[in-house]
């Protein structure tokens, strides 16, 4: 989940750099609705809570799984206004470091301020190297290693070090689009005039220009986004699998105990403290001209998107796992909560874009 966590930083950092979450303006939206879709599911869940044992359980509904939300969205094609994606792409990121917070402060054991000292001068020396604009895979890749292991026996969950590593890696570029051209214009006249006449094989001066071609390239990339999209396959098709084949099963039999009562809060804070946190948030925000929302996006599409933040499945099951990770029941009955309030809040949310009055008209306009 380290790397999970550190995709998440990537996206985070640019998101804050050039992307949606680069001025007040654009915060201003998605910030209301993700301080709706955490504080209001965390009071109602305070609120259903009768068991002291399951208190800590509290940072479950909180979370949205960006994933399988943005993919409900993509099931519903041109009948949502690419600002509605936008919107709860920013959302879900707004989310996440809010998560990322609470599992820090509150989900981590006794701290060791010596390891974690030692953790945060490696992390200096890494952000240090970005603010000189150098850049290393290799030393990415040990220090990473030693600070995750430092985190771990520090007490802070380790998965944080995931997001503070992201952070040190560079987003610019060394060199711009213009040089990289004109590089790349030079190096094919070379290849052209170096090729040997009907031979399938390279010339030496043709390698030298590939390799020449191979250190430009890696120069102009931008780092970060080179991660950000080499890593994306890895997380959805490898990491965010395992993770739920290993931790989203739940062993049931005729002697299991489960919590119906923690089921049925989960159930409701994701499906209704979700839906009710954030759409009433929004909607009070912009009552008082707190923010903007495009003219695109109507009251029934923020409300469709206010329950398909109720899916909280690959971040919620990772809380209820450090909340309960000495009560098997109360884990597998948080699963269970999550697993079908997650079930619930993606079919209403799909059924009320889908049948979004407005459908047409999105259609239309794209």
């Amino acid at each position: 989940m380290a790397v999970f966590f550190f995709l998440i930083g990537l996206e985070i950092k640019r998101e804050l750099l050039i992307g949606e979450l680069n001025s007040m303006k654009k915060i201003a939206f998605p910030l209301f609705g993700a301080l709706g879709g955490m504080l209001v599911p965390v009071l109602f869940f305070i609120f259903l809570n009768q068991n002291p044992e399951t208190f800590k359980g509290w940072g479950i509904p909180m979370a949205t799984d960006i994933a399988f939300s943005l993919a409900i969205l993509k099931l519903l094609g041109n009948r949502v206004p690419l600002s509605l994606k936008i919107f709860l792409t920013a959302f879900a990121i707004v989310d996440d470091i809010g998560a990322v917070l609470v599992i820090a402060i509150f989900y981590s054991g006794s701290l060791n301020l010596m390891l974690l000292l030692s953790a945060l001068i490696l992390l200096a020396v890494l952000y240090f190297c970005s603010y000189k604009g150098f850049y290393s895979k290799f030393l990415l890749v040990s220090f990473g290693i030693i600070i995750w292991i430092l985190f771990l026996k520090s007490g802070i969950h380790p998965t944080v070090a995931g997001i503070l590593l992201a952070f040190s890696v560079p987003i610019r570029q060394k060199i711009d689009t213009s040089t990289f051209i004109d590089n790349l214009i030079s190096i094919t006249q070379e290849i052209k005039k170096t090729a040997i006449p009907d031979q399938p094989i390279l010339s030496k001066e043709q390698i030298e220009e590939i390799d020449a071609l191979e250190d430009w390239t890696n120069k102009y990339q931008s780092p970060l986004q080179h991660l950000e999209h080499k890593l994306h396959g890895w997380v959805a098709y490898f990491i965010i699998p395992i993770f739920a084949l290993a931790n989203a099963g739940v062993v049931l039999s005729s002697n299991s105990e489960l919590d119906t009562s923690l089921i049925r809060n989960i159930i409701i804070c994701l499906v209704i403290g979700n839906s009710i946190g954030i759409s009433t948030i929004i909607f009070l925000a912009r009552k008082i001209k707190l923010i903007e929302i495009p003219k695109e996006i109507n009251n029934q599409q923020i409300v469709g998107v206010s329950f398909l933040a109720g899916i909280g499945f690959t971040i919620a099951i990772f809380i209820a796992s450090l909340a309960f990770e000495n009560s098997p029941m109360y884990i597998d009955s948080a699963k269970i909560g999550i697993l079908i309030g997650s079930f619930i809040s993606a079919v209403i949310g799909y059924l009320v874009l889908r049948f979004n009055k407005n459908s047409k008209i999105n259609i239309a306009d794209s």
